[in-house]
């Protein structure tokens, strides 16, 4: 008889849960298939990838399925930049072979492992005042609905739901094949630096409007920041020494930056210095490099993290905050918080849904007390008008979302649609979305 399947566990270490099966679809067809088994034995169902959010967005006690293995074929169209790859894929692998086509994406996150379907769902997203989230790359998709239905819908098909399934939390369907537009393979010239941090935000306007992609990082019980720009060039004539490469991404921000994180946690009165001697120790670099391996960086440390989007114009006000509710808690902080910056786009549960957004991503190392820290600056960025990232820690319900996105009753419409069953629903769906419908297999 078979045994109960293995627990599943997302990187942080942080959600866990035990599936009723795993299931590891190999075509569209056996994700039909599954979805439809599923309904008839009533049970929940639930697409997972590399387990790179935080929340639990990807927990199920019903029917697991991972799609590493699913094989809807690869096209590349070099003549009009677009690439057709199984949702599964992780994003290393998508550029991998973007590059091998001459092509990129036009922007990435700081991390390449999840997969195409996880990064889409949460609303993944890099800097840039100019580029939305990675779903805005997005030209069509197929999915396959709660009743069994499989769905192919883009700008001009099933509209409605391109729309919604974009940014979909995987609510609507389980994304099968993604078809992105890309560009033309480029290089960029990364240049980092410290700064004081007042400085930086003074100049921050000109910053974001005179770069590509700008973000920065600021040390908790200091002054500083470390400011980073992307711009594109024409030639990769200042590549990275291997040896600097080694020591400034592998050695001091992962190996290094390791023990200091496990000292602080140990003895907490050590965290200030700890955080003014990083601060200290990343220097002034410049370098060219391939797009993507610029963008992305190892991630070895484990975290966990919230990440809210805020309207651009109250990023000062929201440091502030910050910077004070870093100060007042009882325990230290022995992460870096990150700020980036997007433009507006049309996708309805997008965090930059009809406004450019400033990002504020805060961090505890893993084993480290962070609740009474995210739960205050959630406060604080809920009453700026902030949406939290999706995959990211928080504890907004559908009742505190809905007035945060317009179009939100028009995408639970569509799940009423798609899944009236809520055969994708968990936890973490009932709590920001809304029940809103009996489980699978229940009577009135």
């Amino acid at each position: 008889m078979p045994g109960t399947p293995p627990a599943w566990s997302n990187w942080a270490g942080n959600q866990r849960s035990t599936a009723t099966a795993i299931l590891r679809p190999r075509t569209t067809e056996d994700v039909t298939e599954a979805v439809r088994a599923a309904a008839a034995a009533g049970r929940r169902i639930r697409a997972v990838g590399s387990g790179h959010s935080f929340t639990g967005t990807a927990l199920t006690d019903g029917d697991r399925l991972e799609l590493a293995e699913l094989d809807t074929g690869v096209t590349v169209d070099t003549a009009r930049r677009l690439v057709t790859v199984p949702a599964g894929m992780t994003l290393h692998a998508l550029n991998d072979l973007l590059a091998r086509h001459g092509l990129a994406l036009p922007n990435l996150g700081d991390i390449d492992a999840q997969t195409v379907a996880g990064a889409l769902s949460t609303g993944t997203h890099g800097t840039g005042a100019r580029l939305g989230c990675l779903s805005t790359f997005v030209t069509a998709l197929t999915l396959v609905t709660g009743t069994g239905e499989v769905l192919r819908c883009s700008a001009d098909e099933h509209r409605d739901v391109f729309a919604a399934a974009r940014v979909g939390l995987g609510a609507v369907g389980v994304l099968v094949e993604v078809t992105l537009r890309c560009v033309d393979a480029f290089v960029l010239r990364a240049h980092e630096r410290p700064a004081p941090l007042d400085a930086a935000l003074a100049e921050l306007p000109s910053l974001v409007e005179g770069h590509d992609h700008v973000e920065f990082y600021w040390f908790p019980y200091t002054s500083r920041v470390q400011v980073k720009t992307n711009d594109r060039v024409p030639a990769d004539d200042r590549p990275l020494p291997r040896w600097r490469g080694w020591l400034d991404d592998e050695f001091l921000a992962n190996t290094v930056f390791a023990g200091a994180c496990r000292l602080g946690r140990a003895v907490p009165a050590l965290a200030p210095g700890i955080s003014a001697v990083s601060a200290r120790a990343l220097t002034e670099r410049t370098y060219t490099g391939r797009s993507d391996l610029v963008f992305c960086t190892p991630r070895r440390v484990r975290f966990v993290e919230m990440e809210y989007a805020l309207p651009r114009a109250v990023l000062p006000t929201a440091l502030d905050a910050l910077r004070r509710i870093v100060d007042g808690l009882p325990f230290k902080v022995l992460f870096p918080v990150e700020v980036r910056f997007t433009a507006a786009d049309d996708i309805w549960l997008s965090h930059g849904y009809g406004r450019d957004s400033a990002y504020v991503a805060i961090h505890q190392f893993v084993g480290a007390p962070y609740e009474p820290y995210f739960r205050a600056f959630e406060e604080v960025a809920t009453e700026l008008g902030g949406r939290p990232h999706w995959g990211k820690l928080h504890w907004r319900d559908a009742a505190s979302l809905a007035p945060a996105y317009p179009r939100f009753p028009d995408f639970l419409t569509v799940r009423d649609r798609l899944d009236p069953d809520r055969l994708f629903a968990n936890d973490y769906l009932d709590r920001v979305l809304g029940d809103g419908a009996q489980r699978p297999g229940a009577t009135t």
